[in-house]
């Protein structure tokens, strides 16, 4: 989730629409790889974060009952945030919570999910790296908050372990990175998109190694895996401005673009999205991973919802968890369904089919 509004006041200027123009020589078009379904679905945070704190490592219960609860909503898909450190076991996690402990529950659960019937979407919300900049929440270099960019040292091999773990079925995506932010720390639009893409040398102010897109799409690829993989965009993954001038090559042709929308986003609006979320939906498959609104009610997303539906795309509520519905926002008053005021709207929508 965005956790931070300074992503919306300091949005830099979007790319423009001559840069804009895909560069993609050689790399099949994602017309031809389209998603099997139209996900709809609820995101279940909390596996990004328990195990870091010591806390275990599912926020509330993961068993088949509630799962059950979240089909009942009508939900085809479940996203699930992860965890670099915990995955990996690196970085003084605890190891009742981490490595194979941590490795296993996670895919304990996706087998849950997709025994269920649905689909599975898992990302990286978590990762290493000091940053002290604005959207810090903290400054430790192990995974214990949202950073701006993955990391050089580790995210490579999160991903190929990943990868390799779940390749086997089409019906998990991944999702390689929650939400880049590096126009936070280099502010200019398209140096910001370069650092996006290639990482490395493209990315000037970051105290770590950043991992670019490209390797880790490359990284999924090394392992054999087919499975289509989500991209998000800068600023929170709000601004897809200069998402098809700088696209990552995949030679699977299954790129997915992650678009996040909440009302306190700066591309918030319809003329918005027409001009800049409509442009890649034409081009790629395209989910919205997170959508949602900290005023404990629906109406933003409902609109957004009326939009998406009319384009046949994709989307995620955050999340199936039992937060205040602002400070979340919570979809849920409980686990066995109970919506909040806001996870009504999402609810009402999705038993539309």
């Amino acid at each position: 989730m965005l956790l931070s509004l300074m992503g919306a006041l300091l949005a830099p200027n979007p790319v423009s629409a001559a840069e804009a123009t895909p560069q993609l020589p050689g790399v099949r078009q994602a017309s031809a790889a389209s998603l099997p379904t139209k996900l709809r679905g609820v995101n279940r945070s909390g596996t990004e974060f328990m195990c870091v704190q010591n806390r275990g490592i599912f926020d509330g219960p993961a068993d088949d009952e509630s799962i059950q609860a979240i089909k009942n909503w009508r939900a085809n898909v479940v996203r699930v945030p992860l965890n670099e450190d915990c995955w990996l076991g690196i970085n003084g996690v605890n190891p009742a919570y981490s490595g194979a402990t941590y490795r296993d529950a996670i895919t304990d659960y996706v087998s849950r999910l997709r025994r269920a019937g649905l689909h599975v979407i898992l990302e990286l919300h978590w990762s290493s790296g000091v940053h002290i900049g604005i959207g810090s929440k903290c400054w430790a270099y192990a995974s214990q908050c949202q950073k701006p960019m993955p990391d050089s040292d580790h995210t490579p091999d999160f991903w190929k372990s990943v990868a390799t773990t779940f390749k086997s079925d089409q019906a998990v995506v991944f999702d390689l990175f929650n939400e880049p932010f590096p126009n936070l720390v280099m502010f200019d639009p398209k140096a910001s998109w370069r650092c996006w893409r290639d990482g490395g040398s493209a990315c000037v102010g970051f105290l770590y190694p950043v991992a670019g897109m490209q390797t880790l799409v490359n990284a999924v690829r090394s392992t054999g895996a087919t499975n289509y993989i989500m991209v998000g965009g800068i600023n929170y993954s709000n601004d897809l401005s200069g998402w098809l001038t700088y696209a990552p090559s995949d030679p699977e042709g299954k790129l997915v673009a992650s678009w996040h929308s909440y009302n306190f986003n700066s591309c918030n609006t319809q003329s918005c999205w027409d001009s800049q979320i409509a442009p890649v939906a034409a081009r790629y498959p395209l989910v919205v991973g997170e959508i949602g609104e900290d005023d404990c009610a629906h109406a933003y997303v409902d609109t957004l919802m009326n939009w998406l539906d009319g384009r046949g795309l994709g989307y995620l509520g955050w999340t199936w968890n039992t937060w205040d519905c602002k400070s979340g926002p919570s979809l849920i008053t409980d686990y066995d369904g109970t919506p909040t005021a806001y996870g009504q709207g999402l609810k009402n929508r999705l038993a539309t089919g």
